[in-house]
């Protein structure tokens, strides 16, 4: 199994506008609907202003490697630079 602790620092003030765009644009259902998908769960942190942590988990890396494929994930790519000036990304193999 794979699993990513994916941060995004959102601008200030943007945290909010973020999810509700990720969740009208069906994103994450999407991602939980993918072959392969184990968990995709978004957590604000009870300190981090503005941060939003998204634990994802998948199977394997061919199902890793499709999702990041998909057009919801394209979605994704386009909308960060509007709400979000920095990613950190954690990838755990276990």
């Amino acid at each position: 199994m794979i699993v990513l602790n994916v941060t995004y620092k959102c601008r200030p003030g943007m945290r909010g506008a973020f999810l509700e765009r990720i969740a009208a644009e069906g994103i994450g259902a999407a991602s939980r609907a993918e072959d392969g998908n184990i968990g995709y769960d978004y957590f604000i942190p009870v300190e981090g202003d503005g941060e939003v942590l998204l634990v994802e988990k998948w199977r394997d890396e061919e199902a890793l490697a499709a999702h990041a494929a998909a057009p919801h994930f394209g979605k994704l790519k386009e909308l960060k630079p509007i709400y979000v000036v920095d990613t950190v990304i954690e990838r755990f193999k276990v």
